[in-house]
């Protein structure tokens, strides 16, 4: 277990706040006993909960091409069938995994391949179970698609304490499944779209974790459909593999 980079600055704001209070508390009212250990106890605990959530703890990944891993820790929240307009601009599964405050919030790629889009969108800060908050929130958009032609959407999404989003990838940069893409202080949402086609694995409710839990399986290789003009566009589809679609909790 480590203490992640995205904390520092956070760490040494909550040192210095504890170090003051408790300078101006014994400064003060020096004999006020029972205050100062009130003071004391909530400083403890303040440091203690800044520490635990910039918590880096150590994974091994096992990387399979077909899987597409958790990217974040926390629950599971959405899996429905929707329609994705920025990108892809089909029907897609989505599934989204809520974040709290306790959970570890080290954002990771949920499969292997080459950034094929990125996009940072200002926005507001509903929370993040609010229906509105994957097209309306703070939020970066990001799409891998990985050597069988087959693209993967997720979405960092801020929530009403998640006022900071962090990411590491650019469009054009090759990653590697699993690897940290990101960091959303506080508590916040990711969403997943996934191909029509993709059979998943998780459950509504289910708690999962960030590189470890495999949220589905997807179809082997991109298949070509045609459109209006006679041209082809590759969608992704392929072998015949079960599809679940629940709806939001």
């Amino acid at each position: 277990m480590t203490f992640h980079k995205e904390g520092y600055s956070s760490l040494a704001i909550c040192i210095l706040f504890i170090f003051v209070l408790n300078a101006v508390i014994q400064f003060y009212f020096p004999e006020a006993t029972v205050v100062k250990w009130i003071v004391y106890i909530l400083s403890f605990a303040l440091f203690v909960i800044i520490v635990q959530f910039f918590r880096s703890p150590s994974i091994t990944i096992q990387t399979d091409e077909k899987a597409v891993l958790c990217p974040a820790d926390g629950k599971v929240v959405v899996i429905e069938e929707t329609v994705e307009t920025e990108y892809f601009k089909d029907k897609r599964i989505q599934l989204s995994v809520f974040m709290s405050p306790i959970n570890v919030h080290i954002n990771r790629n949920p499969i292997a391949g080459v950034v094929k889009y990125f996009k940072y969108h200002p926005g507001k800060y509903l929370v993040a179970w609010h229906p509105k908050s994957s097209t309306e929130n703070e939020r970066t958009t990001i799409v891998i698609e990985n050597s069988n032609g087959v693209a993967v959407l997720f979405r960092q999404i801020a929530g009403a304490l998640a006022r900071r989003i962090v990411w590491y990838v650019k469009e054009g940069d090759k990653v590697d499944q699993g690897a940290q893409f990101g960091f959303i202080k506080f508590g916040s949402r990711v969403d997943v779209f996934l191909p029509i086609g993709t059979e998943i694995k998780v459950e509504l409710g289910q708690v999962v974790k960030g590189g470890h839990t495999i949220l589905a399986e997807l179809p082997a290789k991109a298949a070509k459909k045609q459109d209006a003009d006679g041209a082809f566009e590759a969608v992704a589809a392929a072998r015949p593999v079960k599809t679940t679609v629940k709806k939001t909790v």
